[in-house]
Order: C-alpha cells, then structure tokens, then sequence
C-alpha cells in the first residue's frame, strides 16, 4: 500500500482530522488536502504517483535555434572546417549578435547525437586502496644510494 493509500484511508475510512494524519505520516496538510481532492475525482487512479516534471521550460533552447545548430554542424563538417561548439557559437554570433553559451550547444549536439562520448578519468571507485589487512604488514622506505668521497657506497634512508 503506498503511502498516498494510507493518508487517503486514513482519513476516509478511521475519519481522522487531516492535520492530525499529516503530523503523523510526516507530510504537509496540503499534501493530505490535495490526496482527498483526487481520491473524490478520480478513485485510486488519482494516488497514483505523478511526475514533477514542469509542464513548460520557459528558458529552454527554442527548436528552431536547435535545427540551425544542427545545419551549421552539418555545413561546417562537409566543407572539412572545425565543427566545434565554440565555432558553432561563433558563426551564431555572426547571424544573429549573440549566441547561446557553448555548454549549451554541446548539450544540444549530444541530445542530437552528433557527438559521440568518450569516457573520461577513471572512477575513484575504481582505485584499489593501498591498505594492510593486519598491523606491521605493509612497510616503505625511501631509500637513496650515495657514494661518499672516497668512493664507498652509502645508502640513505
């Protein structure tokens, strides 16, 4: 049973206060407000989990900005010249007086499928720790080898 179940029974079926279920449960009244208002709406269906994802992104990259990227890309690549996000960023900036940043454009050349990745540094979770099991069973020394000045060799630790 998911918790919007639970604060929804709780409220309906034991006929507990809302803000007594939602100090319990650990969630806002409104929260608890807006699972009921569903429930009557629309049954089980409504307590479903929903995404949280925004319904518009006014800062988004307009698709028509996209396209003449993905054009200048594709120009810049069949005449053999750099087709780079900062050439792209560029010749923007020669059409138009500006440009989007070039951390855009790489993101939009990668969603677009023009650059393909490359892995990068190794993980740090891959790295095997340098490390002894028991006390005393690991030992270094630095250890330089010197001649002195009658020739007899040294070592220096």
């Amino acid at each position: 049973m998911s918790l919007g179940q639970l604060v929804v029974a709780a409220v309906k079926v034991q006929g507990r206060i809302k803000s007594e279920v939602a100090r319990d449960y650990r969630v806002s009244r409104g929260w608890v407000h807006e699972l009921v208002r569903r429930y009557h709406a629309q049954g089980e269906a409504g307590l479903e989990p929903r995404s949280r994802r925004p319904h518009s992104s006014p800062h988004r990259t307009p698709v028509e900005l996209e396209d003449e990227i993905v054009e200048l890309r594709k120009h810049l690549s069949d005449q053999g010249l750099d087709a780079g996000a900062h050439t792209i960023a560029y010749h923007l900036g020669e059409r138009h007086g500006g440009a989007p940043c070039v951390a855009t454009i790489w993101r939009i050349l990668t969603r677009r499928g023009f650059v393909v990745p490359q892995p990068q540094k190794r993980p740090r979770s891959s790295y095997v720790r340098f490390e002894a099991a028991q006390p005393n069973e690991r030992w270094q020394a630095d250890i330089t080898h010197w001649a002195l000045a009658d020739g007899t060799p040294a070592d220096i630790l």
